[in-house]
């Protein structure tokens, strides 16, 4: 059995999940439209740019949905996926799961977007093991804004590979062969990881690095 991991936003989505749900929030006007684009947008320049504070992201982003009950929050994520994410769902990014699925693989998903927003869209793609940020609650199971344990970004995705293999009983050295998809440079410390790395649809600093170091570069969404 190998061991095959996805990236989620760039990689197997043309679009950011988390700065669309936030994108979604305003437009549903549960936010103040013009003053949260500004600052979604300011987070999103951040993690293209390899300088994202991920704590205060989440703090920011869970601060448009959490303070409402849960039913409706829910709700809400439902229409998210209707009406944004699963028209952007290409069947290039469904049949790489497949391949990996039916070569008998174990498969990840794993994001630096929060739980929240990609527990249905790890569905809507099959993938049974999701590694994203874990968020916080209080005694009465509200979310705080918080990011609970090692949040699954940067070198902190793999220490969550890791305590998810050891889960497992696996390591990474357990597999023949490891393979990362991913489109950013925010995820180098996993590619460097594997035996495999894939820059899919990446970043220009991501693809020239690749083609300097000779990764594979596959383009999904052409």
């Amino acid at each position: 059995m190998n061991l095959t991991l996805f990236d989620l936003d760039g990689t197997l989505l043309p679009i950011d999940s988390d700065h669309a749900f936030g994108e979604f929030l305003a437009e549903q006007g549960w936010v103040d439209g013009e003053r949260w684009r500004a600052r979604n947008d300011g987070f999103y320049r951040d993690y293209c740019e390899g300088r994202l504070n991920l704590h205060e992201y989440v703090e920011f982003t869970t601060g448009g949905w959490r303070h409402r009950p849960l039913e409706e929050a829910l709700a809400l994520r439902a229409r998210f996926m209707a009406e944004v994410l699963e028209p952007a769902m290409h069947d290039n990014a469904r049949s790489l799961v497949e391949r990996h699925r039916a070569a008998g693989d174990l498969m990840a998903l794993v994001t630096a977007t929060n739980v929240f927003v990609t527990e249905p869209i790890a569905r809507a793609f099959g993938l049974e093991h999701l590694i994203a940020v874990e968020l916080a609650r209080d005694a009465q199971g509200r979310y705080t804004g918080a990011v609970a344990g090692v949040p699954s970004f940067q070198d902190g995705k793999i220490t969550r590979v890791q305590q998810w293999l050891a889960g497992l009983g696996h390591r990474f050295e357990d597999f023949a062969v490891t393979t990362c998809y991913s489109d950013s440079t925010n995820d180098l410390p996993l590619l460097e990881a594997v035996s495999h790395p894939v820059a899919t649809n990446p970043s220009a600093t991501l693809e020239a690095l690749a083609r300097e170091r000779g990764w594979p570069v596959l383009k999904l969404f052409e």
